[in-house]
């Protein structure tokens, strides 16, 4: 079966393909798009489709199309993002806002979450993209909301988005973030992310503080974190009892959502929805 793949890009099938995404008929479009799919799901298809000028006209079905096409364009999206061509060939800017919006409306656990947020920590990479993601309606709340709510995938590259806006400019994004409750997600991730994602989460947070870090810190605590945040709302003077009343807070929530994910997981069906993809 690989090898057909790899045979059918090599007997020149991209050109005809992007031709037809090209075309005004939805259904035309999107059986192009699921024929792209198929075919990039193959490792050494990846640099001809990246390179074909594929990854507008799959952003443009991110906008338009039915469930099914939009599904099918963020996952060969996402298959092509993993190529060892350059980015820019497949993504710019412009996939910010249909991918924001997909975002917004999808459950932040879901495998479609996953790899839409992948998507945009690639897009945060550039001045253009992060202008786009400040820009988007709900953009930094989304990522916030992702890293709240996420699973272990989604959560480490929403938080890599968010990382990658204040490392770019700590004095242009830092009260954007802080704005839209940012730190209790951060926080419950430096404990239960993946290593990278707690590593991320940490970053994020001393760069959050009120002052630059001199150092990057690797060694302070979560209690640490927490007491120097509840210093800056509450003062010194009831800074221990907020920090105490934040971590409790943290456990309950993280308890929380962790018996809620189950019973989700445990309820669910074959998805028919992007919701739930």
């Amino acid at each position: 079966m690989l090898k057909n793949k790899i045979r059918i890009v090599a007997s020149g099938a991209i050109p005809p393909l992007v031709e037809l995404l090209k075309f005004q008929n939805g259904n035309l479009k999107e059986l192009a798009a699921a024929a792209i799919l198929t075919l990039s799901a193959a490792a050494a298809n990846k640099p001809t489709i990246a390179a074909s000028g594929v990854g507008p006209l799959l952003v443009q079905i991110l906008s338009s199309g039915t469930v099914q096409g939009r599904v099918d364009s963020v996952t060969s999206l996402h298959n092509l993002s993993t190529s060892k061509e350059d980015p820019k060939l497949v993504l710019d800017a412009r996939a910010v806002y249909p991918l924001m919006n997909l975002l917004k409306d999808c459950k932040k656990y879901s495998k479609f979450a996953e790899k839409t947020t992948a998507l945009l920590e690639i897009l945060s990479n550039s001045e253009e993209g992060r202008d786009a993601i400040t820009n988007a309606d709900g953009g930094i709340l989304t990522l916030v909301e992702t890293v709240e709510d996420g699973s272990l995938v989604s959560t480490e590259h929403a938080v890599g988005a968010l990382l990658s806006l204040c490392q770019s400019s700590r004095d242009k994004y830092r009260e954007l973030i802080l704005k839209e409750g940012a730190i209790p997600g951060l926080l419950r991730l430096t404990a239960e992310g993946t290593p990278l994602a707690q590593e991320r989460a940490r970053t994020l947070l001393d760069l959050l503080r009120d002052s630059p870090p001199e150092n990057r810190f690797s060694s302070s605590t979560l209690e640490r974190i927490v007491y120097d945040f509840a210093a800056q709302v509450d003062g010194t003077d009831k800074a221990a009892d907020t920090a105490k009343r934040l971590l409790q807070d943290m456990v309950h929530r993280s308890m929380e959502l962790s018996m809620s994910r189950l019973q989700l997981r445990a309820s669910s069906c074959t998805p028919s929805k992007v919701q739930s993809s």
